[in-house]
């Protein structure tokens, strides 16, 4: 059962609803004092395909690491460690999952995923391309995760998360298997 109340360094935040799980946690949208935000726990759960040391170190380093190389993503407004949480901004809209499901992807979501490429791989550096991590609001994409990764050529846009970005055999297959 979802909490009421989500404490995050002596702050509450009312949850409203789970929006998502990922590989290191669970993000929440959450009512706070100044508006909607959204609250990510982290969870310990085994990953088969990924291996992780201090989820919440990483998270912070690729917080900043990410914002050095200048991908849009949502602010971090608060962290606590000891409760393993972060507040993020809410970034308001639909995933790109959601737009490639419902033929309503438009051309400049693929077309700025190709700038943040240009500016992660300059940094040597690739970003969970899954369209779950993504979601466009006021003409801007935002990459709402903020994993990343020294880069690897089987991993980058081009060569993985393309599979996803449009009704490909990949792409229908994994929306089979999570109605």
């Amino acid at each position: 059962m979802m909490e009421e109340t989500k404490w995050v360094n002596g702050k509450p935040y009312q949850i409203l609803k789970l929006l998502g799980k990922g590989k290191g946690g669970y993000s929440y949208l959450a009512q706070a004092e100044g508006g909607l935000v959204v609250v990510k726990q982290i969870h310990h759960e085994p990953c088969d395909y990924y291996q992780f040391g201090d989820k919440m170190a990483a998270e912070l380093h690729d917080y900043q690491k990410l914002q050095k190389i200048g991908i849009s993503m949502p602010r971090l407004l608060d962290a606590d460690r000891q409760a393993e949480c972060l507040v993020k901004e809410y970034i308001r809209g639909d995933t790109v999952y959601q737009l490639v499901l419902q033929d309503r992807l438009p051309p400049a979501c693929l077309e700025q995923v190709q700038a943040m490429c240009r500016l992660l791989y300059q940094a040597n550096t690739n970003i969970d391309y899954f369209p779950t991590n993504f979601i466009l609001q006021d003409g801007v994409l935002y990459y709402v995760d903020y994993e990343c990764n020294n880069y690897m050529p089987e991993w980058n846009f081009e060569n993985w998360g393309i599979q996803y970005w449009s009704k490909t055999p990949a792409f229908l297959q994994y929306a089979a298997e999570h109605p």
